[in-house]
């Protein structure tokens, strides 16, 4: 086995071991300069912690087991520290040591902007979110979303031939909903899927809001394209904000549902756009920077079951308050 294969064994088992989330995970790289001897320590630092039940360290059959399905999926490894994980990443505190892909690494490469919204999208905020998203990929962003239905599927459809990035919230394996199977297997060949949950992985409940984190922390600014109260798009919002991104919103009808949690991120300050040139003149400052100015390199070395709906209840799941032609009606 390579150095390298060895420092990502330890960097699989030591992110998977009881008890070490990405925070832990890079302070204890800061602390012991590898995954290796991070590992060595772990059992004297749990018994300084007290605990009465002996720690559960992740085995190297266990790694093994995972690097195995891996390779198995046809994915790979990109582990933090390495020369291709991306930098913006780096700058949130609990980056993800451990991502699997599929697809065209290169994209990382790009300057990325998320786009997120409504499951439930009405037509309007559909045709508004294909606009922007094939918009801004033509002028070289790199579109990142959920793979979730409605809005964050629009971004990826509009992107595509651009390039576009899917975070997961299960394995890279693992196709939600499945109506997205055939985008996802085009992501797999012209876009890039990643996921830091390990290959046959579920998504459930809490693995939502660790997603948006990624989808966030990849991005300069987070488009966010109808949300309601509560939803999963403004918990992407308020992580982007921590995360000091932009947050960018495009504004909906009152009386809509749908638009009442991001018509309050705009009252709360958000910046408002209507189109691809409002976007641009928020983003394009960001990326001039970002390029001119690189940023420090800071690695430390609700579930929805599936759904189906008949053609009349998804007509009136894409009605709003504004009128809607019948050509919006088939996005």
């Amino acid at each position: 086995m390579s150095k390298r294969e060895q420092n990502i064994r330890n960097a699989i088992r030591l992110i998977r071991s009881a008890n070490v989330g990405p925070i832990t995970y890079h302070q204890l790289i800061a602390l012991y300069g590898s995954a290796g001897k991070a590992l060595e320590a772990l059992p004297e630092l749990a018994a300084r912690g007290g605990g009465k039940r002996k720690m559960r360290i992740s085995s190297e059959s266990d790694a093994d087991k995972e690097l195995k399905e891996v390779k198995k999926e046809g994915a790979e490894l990109l582990i933090a520290g390495d020369t291709n994980y991306p930098l913006h990443l780096t700058h949130i505190p609990d980056a993800p040591p451990v991502l699997t892909y599929l697809g065209n690494i290169q994209l990382l490469e790009k300057t990325c902007v998320a786009i997120v919204g409504a499951r439930n999208a009405s037509a309007a905020g559909l045709k508004t979110a294909r606009k922007l998203s094939g918009g801004l990929a033509e002028r070289d962003y790199c579109i990142v979303s959920g793979m979730a239905r409605g809005i964050d599927t629009i971004a990826h459809q509009a992107a595509i031939e651009h390039g576009t990035i899917a975070i997961l919230a299960g394995g890279v394996d693992n196709i939600y909903p499945k109506e997205n199977t055939e985008l996802y297997y085009r992501l797999c060949e012209e876009g890039l899927i990643l996921a830091e949950n390990p290959v046959g992985t579920k998504p459930l409940d809490r693995h939502f809001p660790r997603r948006n984190r990624i989808i966030s922390g990849l991005s300069i600014g987070v488009i966010i394209a109808e949300a309601s109260i509560g939803s999963g798009s403004l918990i992407t919002a308020r992580m982007a904000a921590e995360q000091n991104r932009e947050v960018l919103v495009v504004p909906g009808s009152p009386e809509d549902p749908r638009c009442l949690g991001s018509n309050n991120l705009i009252k709360n300050g958000a910046s408002l756009i209507q189109n691809v040139s409002d976007a641009v003149e928020i983003l394009y400052p960001l990326r001039e920077r970002m390029i001119e100015e690189p940023p420090e390199d800071k690695i430390f070395k609700n579930f929805e079951g599936e759904l189906k709906q008949s053609d009349g209840e998804l007509v009136l799941d894409l009605l709003g308050p504004t009128p809607t032609s019948i050509d919006e009606l088939s996005p």
